[in-house]
């Protein structure tokens, strides 16, 4: 049969070089960006790929008077004129369906899925957890973490990549972020949640209708609002999480007496009817203490929490994993040094509800200072511009706001309110403490990798 795999950018490539393991496959790509150098493109076709050049050279591979004998293979976000046969993720699922014999966990959602990940990874540390998220591959060696791949995408793709990575290591369980959805590999994926429903595919679809996929998964964790809005007829499956109490949003998890500290939150887990993989009901209530400084911090922790009682983790490992979790760095992160506090929350795909969130974070400190900033064209979602700009002026006048980089420059011709700008995060930081500022947050968009390069 033949096969062409669609968008060599996105994990197309190693999912092309997968299927030409496959004897009964015939493979062709197509290079939809032209991203491929064309000392890779050749390595591959003396191989056996055939690359198309267009789309439009489907049309010469039909066979007379039938339909074309393609099975075509593109990512969910990815426009054609012909039907997709099957998504990335989907491909990914046939390739590596007979391959893992060991639970897996996937994690997607608009917001929120790096800093779960890593809550798992100290809830699962003593099962030998494979680790791949936006901030790198990682596995336990010798009882500590080892980085296998610091660059990495969270493309389905990088699924396969991740596994070839920790052969070799003595795995237990997998925990995969994976962009746009999940692959069917699942024992239980996890949806964060749909806080921003952005267009993908030429605006034809919507981040919801991508994330569909983690549905595939044996059963789901899934955030209460999305789940309701958009999901509900997956109930059977699911459990529900989040922090509202309300009769209207009765999720299976939630929580209730949260104490809110910068270092540690204190708070109550509350469970209602919540399933299991080995299908028992639970209908109780667990004390718990955490990195988890905003509301935001809490729902992500109760993501973490519902996956793991899902598979059976118990209670206590899930207690002890939450008291270890400090925080992710490049995502939200506090430190503090010479007296000054500052508050980070750096992230690739920083959109104007973590900024919001961010600052809701400083409504109680004195002497706060803003920075803000960062890059574009880090991830496919870029953001709006017009409404950061009115979340920015919304700031107390009497509290600095620093601009800085590419994102800072475009928005200060937006702003009504007052603002300095800085060429770089160095600078702010450093305008920011002139200004007598003892709590600092940093809003900045960009991967941590390339920060610490700075």
């Amino acid at each position: 049969m033949k096969v062409l795999i669609v968008d060599m950018t996105h994990g197309g490539q190693l999912i092309a070089s997968e299927f030409m393991k496959i004897p009964e496959f015939e493979v062709f790509a197509l290079d939809i960006y032209s991203t491929m150098d064309s000392h890779t493109r050749y390595e591959l076709q003396v191989n056996g790929l055939k690359f198309l050049e267009s789309i439009e050279d489907l049309k010469e591979h039909k066979n007379p008077g039938t339909e074309s004998d393609f099975m075509i293979v593109a990512p969910v976000h990815c426009n054609l004129e012909y039907p997709v046969d099957m998504t990335h993720h989907e491909a990914v699922g046939f390739i590596l369906k007979d391959r893992i014999n060991i639970p897996i966990i996937e994690v997607t959602g608009v917001k929120g899925k790096t800093s779960v990940v890593w809550i798992l990874k100290e809830i699962l540390k003593d099962f030998n957890p494979l680790v791949l998220s936006s901030l790198g591959v990682e596995v336990i060696d010798d009882g500590k973490w080892k980085v296998l791949k610091s660059d990495i995408s969270i493309t389905p793709a990088s699924i396969i990549e991740s596994m070839k990575l920790s052969e070799g290591y003595e795995i237990g369980i997998c925990i995969f972020e994976t962009s746009l959805g999940g692959t069917g590999l699942a024992d239980v994926g996890i949806l964060t949640n749909i806080v921003e429903n952005y267009p993908i595919s030429c605006n034809t679809k919507v981040a919801s209708d991508a994330k569909l996929q983690i549905f595939k998964s044996k059963a789901v964790a899934c955030e209460i609002n999305s789940f309701n809005s958009m999901y509900s007829e997956f109930m059977e499956k699911t459990n529900t999480f989040g922090n509202s109490t309300d009769d209207r949003n009765h999720a299976n998890l939630t929580a209730s007496q949260i104490r809110f500290g910068l270092v540690k939150t204190d708070f109550k887990i509350e469970l209602e009817d919540f399933k299991t993989s080995s299908n028992n009901i639970l209908n109780e209530s667990i004390e718990v203490s955490t990195f988890a400084p905003s509301p935001y911090h809490v729902t992500n922790v109760l993501s973490a929490v519902c996956a793991s009682l899902s598979i059976g983790v118990p209670m206590e490992k899930i207690k002890e994993g939450l008291n270890n979790f400090k925080g992710v760095k490049g995502r939200t992160s506090i430190e503090e040094h010479d007296g000054i506090r500052f508050i980070k929350e750096i992230n690739p795909g920083l959109n104007v509800t973590a900024v919001k969130k961010a600052l809701l974070m400083m409504e109680d400190m004195d002497n706060v200072g803003v920075i803000f900033g960062g890059k574009y064209g880090i991830t496919c979602e870029e953001i709006d511009e017009e409404s950061v700009s009115a979340v920015l002026d919304d700031i107390n006048g009497y509290m600095p706001l620093i601009l800085v980089d590419e994102l800072g420059d475009s928005v200060k011709n937006i702003l009504k309110r007052n603002f300095i700008y800085r060429n770089d995060l160095n600078g702010a930081i450093e305008c920011a403490i002139d200004n007598t500022c003892s709590n600092i947050l940093i809003i900045y968009r960009s991967n941590f990798s390339d920060l610490k390069k700075r």
